[in-house]
């Protein structure tokens, strides 16, 4: 079975907070800033050359 709706109403509260926070314009600059400069540990790089070091066992090209 799934289920799809177990967690609706955590994100439904979620949600609100979020349309809550995006009125207030400076601070949802401010975090979206943040998240932006927090993403980089995430890049496609840097996991290519993860798979490369430690998944593939190969030398970088």
């Amino acid at each position: 079975q799934y289920f799809v709706l177990a967690d609706f109403e955590a994100y439904e509260q979620t949600q609100k907070k979020v349309e809550e926070l995006f009125l207030n314009k400076i601070e949802w600059n401010k975090k979206s800033l943040l998240n932006i400069a927090r993403s980089g540990k995430f890049s496609s790089d840097r996991t290519i050359e993860e798979y490369v070091k430690d998944i593939w066992k190969t030398k970088k090209v």
